[in-house]
């Protein structure tokens, strides 16, 4: 049974140097000494006898008996094909639509934020600079290690809520995707289909081959919606992977930016 893969349409070499090395020939003619000053002359090229090509050595493979024929075994149903269109589940899916929207909305407001901050960035520089001339070298470099490492520490709770965003969104589509698992799998069943084909497969086929629609309605009966969890904060990870305290710092909420930006 085909199992639903759906994409989320909104979301989210190497060279190995090569050496060569260059082959004496033999010239094929032999040059005789000069005598009486008179200028040699080149012998004709004497043609070599011809060596008998050898086929090339095959590589000696061990030879066994024959394996023991197995007995005869059931053999497979005849094929009872179902199509079902994997994007129009999604566009049919109200869970599907919900989480785009949601996440849609949280990376314009993570990007809007980003504005605002880089927006006081360059105030911030502009302000050091027009203070230069009334400190010290030492007072100006003070001042603006302090701006860099403001900057920084803004880069990096940036970095963590868009983290937090695509690990979210991956959580919603991966329960997406189970539920319309079970549904096919609960529509083929009733209706005796043993194979599921993806439409972009199947060049023509009659209406009541297709699945679709009766997939969606029952998506969207047993599935309305997914919850998020809250903007800044990362899916719940299982508990095999959450035990001893060793979650890796891509897995942790992200912060809000005025718990760790320094004014």
């Amino acid at each position: 049974m085909m199992t639903a893969r759906p994409a989320l349409a909104a979301l989210a070499a190497l060279l190995m140097p090569v050496g060569s090395a260059l082959a004496q020939s033999d010239p094929g003619f032999f040059i005789p000494p000069q005598q009486g000053g008179g200028q040699a002359r080149p012998a004709q090229a004497q043609p070599r006898p011809a060596q008998p090509q050898r086929p090339p050595q095959q590589a000696q493979r061990p030879t066994g008996p024959n394996p023991a024929p197995l007995p005869p075994g059931q053999p497979p149903p005849a094929a009872v094909i179902g199509i079902v269109d994997v994007p129009e589940l999604q566009r049919n899916s109200t869970a599907f639509n919900g989480v785009r929207e949601e996440i849609e909305k949280r990376r314009q407001k993570l990007n809007d934020d980003l504005q605002r901050e880089q927006t006081r960035w360059r105030e911030e520089q502009q302000a050091l600079a027009n203070q230069r001339a009334t400190m010290n070298p030492e007072q100006l470099r003070q001042k603006e290690r302090e701006l860099q490492e403001r900057i920084t520490d803004s880069q990096r709770v940036f970095r963590d809520r868009s983290r937090a965003i695509e690990q979210v969104a991956q959580g919603a589509l991966q329960e997406i995707e189970q539920a319309m698992a079970v549904v096919i799998r609960q529509v083929a069943a009733s209706r005796n289909v043993n194979l599921v084909l993806p439409r972009p497969l199947v060049i023509f086929n009659d209406a009541p081959f297709d699945l679709t629609d009766e997939i969606s309605a029952q998506i969207n009966r047993v599935l309305r919606s997914v919850t998020l969890p809250p903007e800044g904060q990362a899916p719940a990870q299982p508990a095999a992977q959450g035990q001893g305290g060793n979650q890796p710092a891509a897995q942790r909420p992200a912060q809000a930016p005025a718990q760790q930006q320094r004014r």
